[in-house]
């Protein structure tokens, strides 16, 4: 081994500590960047030359060492085991946001809910029972009776605009699921073409792992690493995304929430070869599942379930009334007419078309004309008779009960599910960042080891030089 390689050993130490040096500087300024995932400058030795030179001493010790790599430590497993925690939290999270908002609108227990209005319209008509024949308690179920459907046609709308608002959010989301495709395809590309030309391409990886999360989030979607160094991203074991190309995706389906029933609301592929894309979950299958259309098991979409409700209890209230009304007789001995009034338009919802038909307090049948008097005299016994229908089994009140309840175990059952998910989210993030993030006092202490060994083979190519001065300058010149 000769002084000169000496000089080349030293060199290459200086430059390689240098690099480390560089890579522990990237990690510090990106302490805080999201979604960065931490470096190091991987290190080896240069072996010696196979026989020594003429000149040398025989001896054989290494030239020196260089940075073979610049490793990104980052954990696939981690990663895949993120992904799948958030396709999961996301799902129940956008389910709970819905029922937690379908329970706001509901608005129950409250002195303005739907069963609040049928105990008024209940008392009303015991009202009359008592005073049959007289115009002011007439007035007032009159009054409460509009109070009912109104509540009824309300609530409806309000379940309605839900419906719209969340489809279109739904349309954003697949927006925003395209657009984050489309830039995992390019920074595939990106990846590649610098990996082929030998180049570090760390940062890239780290921006599209974020976005790969991302479509996680959003459509739950998984990545499956290529040998090239791209990603392909599968949504329901088809292609989202897959190399330099992203296949985009559309909400195919009914536009109103009273069309469901004949045109389910879904997720499909652009290509028509694909069809429907089967969604394992993410933001975009809970909003998906808010919009899917009532069953008859009560498992279908919880908004179409909640206006199905609205209506059967529209629908119950009207007939229970109506068919004892009609068995009455008004103050003059007119039979009993409908109550209540449907209309005549199949496709108005019935929480919607549901109407008083009376318009004057002579108009209501509050007697049995089996009972009333020869001189007039009324008894009430049919205001009476409905006014007991709020006790009814399978009156408008139970059903109206049975639903506000189910709502709120749904709810809470959901907001419980989502809460645990989010915790296995937040676990599994942070299982990832102690892998993958920076920690300041680790690369304080690798900067100080670097800059040591910087300063020693600095020392070293100082000690050869004196060496190479003593052998050049000084060699042959005795006392001096």
């Amino acid at each position: 081994m000769t002084t000169f390689s000496t000089l080349s050993t030293a060199l290459s130490s200086m430059i390689a500590q240098r690099a480390a040096l560089d890579v522990a500087g990237q990690n510090v300024a990106n302490a805080n960047t999201i979604g960065y995932t931490r470096q190091r400058a991987d290190m080896s030795s240069v072996s010696t030359v196979s026989s020594a030179s003429r000149f040398s001493s025989g001896l054989t010790v290494g030239q020196g060492v260089k940075i073979d790599n610049v490793a990104r430590l980052g954990d696939i497993f981690a990663d895949a085991r993120l992904r799948t925690t958030t396709s999961s939290s996301a799902f129940l999270t956008a389910r709970a946001a819905s029922l937690a908002r379908l329970e706001s609108t509901i608005d129950e227990p409250s002195d303005t809910g739907v069963a609040a209005q049928l105990a008024t319209f209940w008392s009303a008509w015991q009202d009359v029972a008592n005073n049959p024949g007289q115009a002011a308690p007439g007035q007032v179920l009159l009054e409460a009776g509009s109070a009912v459907t109104s509540s009824l046609a309300t609530g409806y709308a309000a379940v309605e605009t839900q419906w719209d608002e969340t489809r279109t959010q739904t349309l954003a989301i697949v927006d925003q699921t395209n657009a984050t495709a489309q830039s995992v395809a390019e920074l595939n590309v990106a990846i590649r073409s610098v990996l082929v030309s030998g180049g570090n391409a760390n940062e890239l990886t780290d921006k599209r792992d974020q976005l790969a999360t991302t479509l996680s989030e959003l459509v739950g979607g998984t990545v499956r690493h290529n040998e090239d160094g791209t990603v392909n991203v599968n949504v329901g074991g088809n292609p989202l995304v897959s190399g330099a190309t992203a296949y985009g995706i559309h909400l195919a389906g009914a536009t109103t929430m009273v069309g469901t029933q004949t045109d389910t609301p879904r997720i499909a592929w652009d290509r028509a070869t694909a069809g429907t894309a089967t969604l394992d979950g993410g933001t975009l299958a809970g909003m998906v599942s808010v919009l899917a259309p009532a069953q008859a098991d009560g498992k279908g979409g919880m908004l179409a379930e909640a206006a199905a409700r609205y209506n059967t209890v529209a629908t119950q209230l009207a007939t229970a009334v109506n068919a004892l009304h009609a068995g009455g007789s008004t103050s003059t001995g007119a039979p009993g007419a409908a109550f209540f009034t449907l209309g005549n338009d199949p496709t108005t919802p019935p929480a919607l078309a549901v109407r008083v038909a009376l318009t004057s307090p002579a108009d209501i049948a509050a007697a049995n004309p089996a009972t009333t008097t020869p001189n007039g005299t009324l008894d009430g016994s049919v205001a009476d008779a409905i006014s007991q229908l709020e006790h009814s089994t399978t009156g408008p009140d139970a059903l109206w009960s049975a639903f506000v309840v189910d709502l709120g175990v749904r709810t809470q059952s959901t907001t419980l599910s989502a809460n645990v998910a989010e915790k296995a989210r937040t676990t599994a993030e942070a299982l990832q960042l102690s892998g993958a993030g920076v920690d300041i006092d680790e690369e304080t202490v690798n900067m100080l080891a670097y800059q040591r060994a910087y300063q020693g083979a600095a020392r070293v190519l100082t000690a050869v030089d004196e060496m190479l001065d003593t052998l050049i300058n000084r060699t042959g010149r005795v006392g001096l």
